[in-house]
């Protein structure tokens, strides 16, 4: 069963094909129709954007099974006709549908601290014949229409019909977990930052950072270098005769300089002090709950965005601070080695898929093809899809491309297609961006992301660039962005079988998921994670010797879970 819904207080039951089945239904209270329906028959909601009605819906007490998201599939449609970037929204897609001028997409707001940008629902859309000019269930209706046609005509629809369902159930995940919020203790938090960076100062920086500023001006024999700025830093280097390119982390361990050490010490506390320290603090977490908004598909690999509060960025030590409630657990399952266990699947190297059907690929192809040199074969694999072919790489490279020629093949002609300015598509059908693009990771969620976690990834903007950095994103993007779709449909598929208990799910970072559970439900979560990394691994790929296992532990600290 299907209903369209209309923020203004209008439900429809529509066909299978999205014509409607019955007139519209106006109803005096949304969320509270929509808890009755959801009751009676769990229909799948098709509505314009999840981000926008379903945190209103779990403020409201209500929680739906399925829903179908038209602006994220339309996101989806869009890039697959090479048309990365055009606008979205249910305004865009109904006036490409009837031939009118397209209207840009409203930016969203970085969040407000402590939870979602939106207003109350019926603030912001009490109206929306009025102010978007035209009747919203109806184009509800008819763009859910159009895109059902053109899901059919693609090549593989089978499989992109998977994807947006993936994508919207996803949708519905990030809101639950911005409306239960990840349990924080703010104050083991402060007693942490107090540990590491001193008491916090009326006035400028905390007492550990004035100490490492002191040392740092002293190696460089100077006065007045401000360590947080890379220019001074370069410059305080090249007086002492050293020629530093930048002033990150990998960059500076390479130098021998006494201010070296103190200038690394400085960085790490400097990012958690601005990031994660007492503003961050006061300001996103409130009755002991962290609450970010989640962005499903908010970069051009589909991984996942945060708007405000950089939720996917939380330093390790800090996750001290995510303490379980009393009685309670965390959960926490991580995807090991997921992006190789992807390129096995999809490559259809039947060699490297044997490889991994074991617990640890890495030491299984060494087994099979590097001597048993665990470290060669890792480097060979990341050379392969990350296109680090110097250096090193070069000898593991020609063994893996000796050894398993289909999956080397697999990311070398996703490079070539992008050297030439082609477009590759993930396994279900996500398309990268064209090479003329301007591929920035914000834009794919609508603006005020949190920055991308991983540089040089294919979630990295990569700037338009052409040649061989294109297929450096190429390669990597048929792997990562398929690897996203696992993890979006193992979230699924847990979400389905934590129904009906009190475990919700509260944390996700591109291969790892936080569960949140009674004591006495923690045995049945970790089963059903383990099941869920089966599922998703069957509904992807079908029959393949490749598995997907997870590292799971059940701690009262999110910290020790790794």
């Amino acid at each position: 069963m299907l209903v369209a819904v209309a923020p203004d207080g209008r439900l429809q039951d529509l066909r299978a094909d999205g014509s409607p089945l019955g007139p519209p239904r106006h109803v005096g209270d949304l969320p509270a129709a929509i808890a009755e329906r959801a009751a009676a028959d769990r229909p799948r909601w098709v509505w314009p954007a999840t981000i926008d009605l379903y945190p209103v819906l779990l403020r409201a007490g209500v929680r739906v099974d399925r829903c179908h998201d038209l602006e994220l599939t339309e996101a989806l449609l869009l890039g697959h006709a090479g048309r990365w970037g055009a606008p979205r929204a249910l305004a865009a897609a109904r006036a490409r549908l009837h031939g009118l001028p397209v209207p840009p997409d409203t930016a969203r707001l970085a969040a407000e601290p402590p939870g979602f940008a939106q207003g109350a629902l019926f603030e912001t859309m009490s109206a929306p014949r009025a102010t978007a000019g035209f009747d919203v269930l109806e184009a509800v209706r008819e763009v859910y229409a159009d895109q059902l046609t053109r899901i059919a005509a693609l090549d593989r629809p089978g499989r992109f019909r998977l994807l947006v369902a993936a994508e919207s159930a996803g949708s519905l995940v990030g809101a639950e977990m911005g409306h239960v919020g990840l349990p924080w203790r703010a104050d083991i938090h402060d007693k942490l930052l107090r540990e590491l960076l001193g008491a916090p100062q009326p006035v400028g920086p905390p007492r550990r950072l004035a100490e490492l500023t002191a040392e740092i001006n002293e190696a460089f024999g100077t006065h007045g270098l401000h360590p947080d700025s890379p220019a001074e830093v370069v410059r305080a280097f090249a007086r002492a005769g050293v020629d530093v390119p930048n002033t990150r982390a990998w960059v500076l361990k390479q130098v021998a300089h006494p201010a070296v050490e103190p200038l690394l010490e400085y960085k790490e506390l400097y990012r958690i002090w601005v990031a994660h320290g007492w503003t961050w603090l006061e300001a996103w977490v409130r009755d002991g709950r962290f609450r970010p908004e989640y962005v499903p598909g908010g970069v051009v690999s589909g991984r996942w965005g945060a708007r405000g509060g950089g939720a996917l960025q939380v330093p390790k030590v800090i996750r001290r601070a995510v303490v379980a409630d009393p009685g309670w657990c965390f959960v926490v399952a991580d995807a090991g080695q997921l992006e190789p266990r992807v390129l096995a699947a999809v490559s259809g190297d039947e060699r490297f898929a044997a490889a991994g059907a074991a617990g640890d690929l890495y030491a299984a192809l060494a087994a099979d093809s590097f001597a048993g040199d665990r470290a060669k074969a890792k480097v060979a694999l990341i050379g392969a899809m990350y296109g680090q072919t110097g250096g090193n790489a070069v000898p593991a490279l020609a063994v893996l491309r000796r050894h398993y020629p289909k999956a080397f093949e697999y990311v070398e002609a996703a490079a070539r297609t992008g050297e030439a300015g082609g477009l590759v598509r993930s396994w279900l059908g996500r398309t990268c961006p064209p090479a003329a693009a301007a591929w920035r990771a914000e834009s794919a969620g609508g603006g005020g992301l949190d920055p991308p976690e991983q540089a040089g990834s294919a979630e990295t903007p990569q700037g338009g660039a052409s040649g061989r950095a294109r297929g450096r994103f190429t390669r990597n993007f048929v792997v990562q962005a398929t690897a996203a779709e696992w993890a979006l449909v193992l979230l699924a598929t847990v979400r389905t079988a934590l129904v009906g208990m009190r475990a919700e799910m509260v944390f996700f970072v591109h291969d790892e998921v936080v569960v949140h559970c009674p004591a006495e439900e923690a045995e049945t979560v970790v089963t059903a994670v383990h099941e869920g990394a089966e599922t998703a691994g069957r509904l992807l790929f079908g029959d393949t010797a490749v598995r997907f296992p997870l590292d799971v532990s059940v701690v009262g600290v999110y910290a020790d879970g790794k």
